[in-house]
Parts: structure tokens; sequence; C-alpha cells
């Protein structure tokens, strides 16, 4: 690589990479994110390295591993470019055929392409109902860019943005560009970033940091991880052109360790962004000094929190700081420090690059730009979605979710994280943006978003989140600690019948006490799961205390299994994937469970769901049986 001299140099370099070293129009891109690689894309993208050199097309066609698509649940996914033909769920065996049919004769392998609810297969990507209802401004380059290839970014229009702030925009006219935007920070709390940029700018003091929050400990999320996997080079650029704007020489990325794959990208994006003059010393001849650090977190939940990122990065345990002096003003090292998430600093690059007027062009009043999900949960099509602010969860439950699995019944959807609340089918019309989640007893968090149905106890939903927040916790403050072990306690009893009266209106006053006495946001917000729960399910919760039966037929303690003699006609199917051996029965006749060796697993009804029931434990009181999933 020839080190950038100037913003000349860099517009030549595109111009290049645009023309005399332009790569093969025609491409075949593998997504290679995590969620593809678990299903071995990169054996398929070997297959096809292999097939293009076979069939004398490796030449005429580039083999381009990229990241994250968002559709992992129907991965690998293979997009054939530019004529943008997406295959879905290929194998290795299948690369010989599609580099023959569609690479050479210009035809389709229909087997391999989405087939909607009408039966019809649809050929392109964006004509999928999964990607048609998005609005992609983040995700979009991850089917164009190799994320090890610095050279892919940049014919991208990569690094436009920071050569524009560098020789064209004073810092000011940065920072009056992005509080113009009004682009709220994507980690959770949507606090306006310029006005954090600002702060930190202002702040007495000479050196100043700047941080990328990739600490994503949410269950179910892995939007940032899946941004730094698939375009590690749009978070650095946002991250210098903040820099910049602050006056900060110093950043760091805080990633998490199980994170190796983003890890690996982020370093080796970092490498190519020094030998090309973009990082480091007197950038693209500028003047402007900047260098960046890779951080890996140890795995704790509650290192996402601001001030205990920062203590980490300084070698000591990851523990919130009480915030008399927010960390902007004395964060790390007690140095002027802003903080913002790889969502948030992805975007900066886009406003600067087509202005502040363009981005508020999308969203609410109050709720600008586009927002990545993490759809996960009873739904047809799970995966990673980007919609724009003010989008309902009806659209994207029904629209691009595909609905509810099974055509079962919906019955809540989780947004924000472990710290998130319950919305209900009530409001499934509510517009999806930080001030409507939040008012209605959620949040918008990192963007996590579970979908529940009829088969889901919210009693035991609760008491999921509950637990990972008391095991998650710090422990160095009380009513987090205290009242998150209680809240425990209390919801482990009401799951395994031992509820009491009186056991509501105690959660509900250590609701209160979270949210009013903890030391940090954890601890505020740990209290929305049961608050929300409480609101719009309190039947669940009663008829668990006062009946001992859980409607939902999920709390082991309250269920049992039973084979329904009618129907069942001696297959050993059940028997054999029982692990105490608590079925018996002869072949060709109804077999039968012994409750007493029971463990309640509910595996036979997993090999078995028509006929292997879970009942309520108490007849009397429990409607008729059903199946559940």
């Amino acid at each position: 690589m020839t080190k950038l001299n100037s913003a000349k140099d860099l517009a030549a370099l595109r111009e290049r990479l645009t023309t005399t070293h332009k790569r093969p129009d025609r491409c075949v891109a593998v997504c290679s994110g995590t969620g593809c690689l678990a299903t071995k894309a990169q054996v398929c993208a070997d297959a096809f390295a292999t097939e293009l050199q076979r069939q004398g097309l490796a030449g005429e066609v580039e083999l381009r591993r990229t990241g994250c698509y968002g559709f992992c649940e129907r991965g690998p996914v293979v997009v054939i470019q530019p004529e943008d033909v997406t295959y879905l769920g290929v194998k290795a065996s299948d690369a010989a055929e599609i580099v023959e049919s569609t690479l050479n004769q210009h035809q389709v392998v229909e087997r391999l392409l989405f087939k909607d609810d009408h039966g019809t297969r649809l050929q392109h990507l964006n004509d999928i109902p999964f990607y048609k209802y998005q609005t992609r401004l983040l995700l979009d380059a991850n089917t164009r860019i190799d994320p090890k290839r610095i050279d892919d970014y940049v014919a991208n229009g990569g690094y436009s943005a920071l050569s524009k702030a560098l020789f064209e925009m004073k810092p000011e006219e940065v920072l009056a560009v992005i509080k113009h935007a009004n682009l709220r920070g994507r980690g959770g709390g949507g606090f306006p970033a310029g006005t954090k940029w600002e702060t930190t700018r202002k702040a007495p003091g000479d050196i100043k940091y700047v941080l990328v929050n990739a600490d994503e400990g949410d269950p179910g999320a892995y939007m940032d991880r899946s941004l730094l996997e698939g375009n590690p080079h749009s978070i650095l650029e946002g991250l210098i052109i903040g820099a910049y704007t602050i006056g900060a020489c110093e950043g760091f990325i805080y990633v998490r360790q199980e994170y190796p794959l983003a890890v690996t990208n982020t370093l080796i994006a970092l490498d190519q962004a020094r030998e090309y003059g973009l990082l480091g010393r007197n950038i693209l001849g500028s003047g402007f000094d900047f260098d960046v650090t890779v951080h890996r977190g140890a795995g704790a939940f509650v290192s996402g929190e601001s001030s205990a990122l920062m203590t980490a990065i300084e070698g000591r345990v990851g523990q919130p700081r009480p915030k008399y002096i927010h960390t902007s003003v004395k964060g790390l090292f007690d140095r002027p420090s802003n903080l913002n998430n790889v969502e948030t600093w992805a975007n900066v690059p886009l406003i600067v690059n087509r202005g502040s007027d363009w981005f508020r062009s999308m969203g609410t009043e109050n709720s600008k730009g586009t927002k990545i999900f993490s759809l996960v949960g009873k739904v047809v099509n799970t995966g990673l979605v980007e919609v724009p602010m003010g989008i309902t969860l009806r659209d994207i439950v029904y629209k691009i979710g595909g609905g509810i699995r099974g055509n079962k019944k919906f019955k809540a959807v989780q947004t924000g994280g472990p710290s998130g609340g319950f919305l209900p089918e009530s409001l499934l019309d509510l517009p999806v943006d930080f001030d409507d989640l939040w008012n209605n007893g959620s949040m918008m968090g990192s963007g996590g978003m579970i979908v529940l149905d009829e088969d889901n106890c919210m009693v035991d939903s609760a008491r999921f989140y509950i637990d990972f927040l008391a095991h998650e916790g710090c422990g160095v403050c009380v009513p987090c600690r205290e009242g998150l072990r209680q809240s425990l306690h209390i919801l482990n009893n009401i799951v395994a019948g031992k509820g009491r009266e009186g056991d509501i209106e105690l959660l509900e006053e250590l609701c209160d006490l979270l949210t009013n006495a903890s030391r940090c946001a954890l601890g505020t917000s740990a209290s929305f799961p049961v608050m929300a729960a409480l609101k719009h399910y309190r039947d669940e919760f009663e008829a668990h205390i006062r009946d001992k039966r859980c409607p939902a037929r999920v709390c082991a303690d309250l269920i049992q299994y039973e084979i329904d003699q009618q129907k069942c006609v001696g297959c050993p199917l059940c028997a054999k994937s029982c692990p105490t051996k608590a079925i018996h029965g002869t072949p060709k006749k109804p077999y039968s469970i012994e409750q007493s060796l029971c463990i309640k697993c509910g595996a036979c009804h997993q090999v078995c769901p028509a006929k292997v029931q879970a009942v309520l434990k108490v007849p009397a009181l429990a409607p008729r049986a059903t199946t559940v999933s």
C-alpha cells in the first residue's frame, strides 16, 4: 500500500479502484458473518472458489466473502451480482450447479430461491419480504464489501466523509451538522450524540478520548457484532471524524472477547488504515493525529455501562461509578471521554456526506434515521433488520418477520434487552422510536427484539430476565444487588407453585426500590421486565399464585406430560428420547409416562408433539389440555 498524503491522493485511489483497477462486475458474494459461518459458509465459499476455477471463470467472476446479510436463519446466503439473484440455505454441493446455471447459462436455480406465502419464487434480494420493507443504510454495504479489504470500502465511497471533514469543514461545523441531524445514541439511552460531543469538546483538558462501545451483552442481540464484522471501516471513519470534532488524539474500541471475528476484522481494518495514512500521525497530510486501540472485554454485561467500560479499560474490575460528574467531563483516566456505540459511529460518515437534512427526513419528530434490530423469537423470519424510526411493531413482526410461527397467537414483543419491557398485542401499532417505547414501559436499548407467542409464560419470561440481571450485576450497590436477588427468589417460588398472596405487591415494591435507588442504569431499568409483565399479564401471575397453574403450560412444577392413549401408535420415539427412562410400553401399543421419574424436560413432546401433551397438574382448575411447543 502507498501512503495517502492528501485528499487528492485518496480521490485518485478511488478513481483507480473504480476504473483501471476495477474488479470484475460479476461477483459471487457469500455471506461470511458469524451466523452463516455457523452453517458452513466458509466451506460453501471454498466450493465456489474451486468451481469458478474449474469452469474457467476465475478471472471473470469475483468471489467475495462479505459480512452479515441479516437473514441469518436462512443462511448461508449467496448473492450473484450484478443480477442480484439471491440464494438461501446454500450448501457446498450447490456451488457447481449455481456456477453452471446462473453464471454460465444465466438461469436461476429455482429450489434455492425464497418462496413466499403464495408459493411464488422470488429471485432478487429486495423482492424478498424480509428485505423489501427495510431501509438498509448501514447493513446494505455488507453485500458489496469484503471487510478484510480496505480497497472495497474506499471504492464504495469510504473515507470521503473523513476527507470532507478534515479539509472542507471546521470542527465546529461538523459538530453543528451532527447536532442538527439529531443523531441519538443507538446504545440504549438515546442521548443526543451532538450534545455529548459538544460537552466533551468544551470540557477542560488537553487530552481527550473517544470510545466505541461494542460490549453487546443483551440476549439475542448481535447488531454491533455484525457491523464490526461486515464493515469495520465505517465505524472507524465515524470515530476519526468524532475525534477530529471533539479534539481527541486517542480512541478505544471496547469489544467483547466472545466476538473473535469482529476482533479480527477490526484489527485488520486498523492496520490497513494506518498503512494508507488514514490513521496515526498527520492523517491524509491534514496535521491531525489520531490512533485507536482495541480493548477486549472479559464478557461482563455490566461493562456495557459507560463508566464501568472505562474502568475496565483502565485495567480494573468493570464497575459503574456514581455520575456526579459525567464521563464526558471526567471519564477514562479522569479525562473528558466521549462514548458511543458501534451503530452510532457508523451513522456519522453518512450524515457528514449526505447532510443533516437527509438524515432528518427519516424517522419521527424526536427520533431520526434508521435503527437496526435483531428480530428473534417466535417469528417466521428471524435476523437483523434495519428500519426507519417510527415503523410500527406490527410491520416489523408481520411484514418483515412474516408473522408468528405455526400460526400461533402473538403474545408479546420484548424490546431493549434484559432491561426492556414486554409490549402486548394491544400495542402492536405503536411506533418504534425512543420516546414511544419508553412511555409504554419498554425501551429501544441496543436493539434486541424478541417475539413471544401463546406458548410463552410471562411469569417465567420475567423470571428469565431477572435471573440474567441478578447474575450479571456488579454487586456494588445494595438496592440493585439485593433488589434483584429478592425479586428472583419470589419469581422462582411463583413458577415452582410456591407463590403466596402478597408476592405481587412485594414485587412492585422491589421494582420501586430498583428504579429509585440503584447506582447505574442497569439497576434503574432492571425493574422493567417485571413491571411490564405485571401491568399487561397480571392474570398469569395470579393464576400461578392462587390457582397453582401455568396457563401457558411452561412451568415444570405446575404441569406434567402425558401421552394421549387414543393417538399413540406405539412407536418407541418418545421412549428413546427420554433421558430418565420414564416412558414405558410395548411396540405397537400405547406408551405411558411414569410421573415419578419424569423430570419435565419436554424431550418426548419435542419428538412427538401431536401425541405427547403438557397438561396442568390441577385438572379441576385447568381448561382442556392443548399441545404446546
